[in-house]
């Protein structure tokens, strides 16, 4: 247990080292708790706390209202899942890239055709970040927690 929390504070400390925008481990560690943490209620809580209290020193604004529901359904989504694997990981990506914009558009763009249009079309470069900070992230953390798990745990 202390080696899957030890990974999360590492994980979640690292959104405040600089990184391109929307190359964070909050999908990542949302997966990872949701997979790894018997206590489902402690697994929805561990993303939203660590994006909240890095937020409290980033920065919060109405827009993080989509993003916190945007990992809350990404977290409940992980707890269903029987295992991880690249489509979880994706469909995750593109449910907080379309959450997160969705928000933008209502916070921030005309409520028209052409304001949703205009909002998603300038974000599409922001998922590529957000997809590769995904992918590394959830496999950092997997992969590091299955290396301890056969190096150091087998051995206990």
């Amino acid at each position: 247990m202390r080696w899957i929390v030890g990974l999360i504070v590492l994980a979640i400390a690292s959104r405040l080292f600089p990184h391109p925008p929307n190359f964070a481990p909050i999908t990542g560690i949302a997966l990872f708790s949701a997979a790894k943490l018997h206590n489902k209620w402690t697994a929805f809580l561990i993303p939203l706390v660590g994006l909240f209290f890095t937020d409290l020193i980033l920065g919060i604004g109405w827009i993080n209202l989509f993003v916190y529901l945007s990992f809350g359904l990404i977290s409940l989504w992980g707890q269903r899942q029987q295992k991880m694997h690249l489509p979880v990981l994706v469909g995750s990506s593109l449910l907080f890239f379309l959450l997160s914009n969705l928000g933008v558009w209502i916070l921030y763009y005309p409520a028209t055709w052409e304001g949703l249009v205009t909002t998603f079309t300038l974000a599409i470069p922001f998922y590529t970040n957000t997809l590769l900070g995904d992918l590394v992230y959830t496999t950092v953390l997997f992969s590091s927690y299955s290396f301890i798990e056969k190096r150091y745990l087998s051995a206990a």
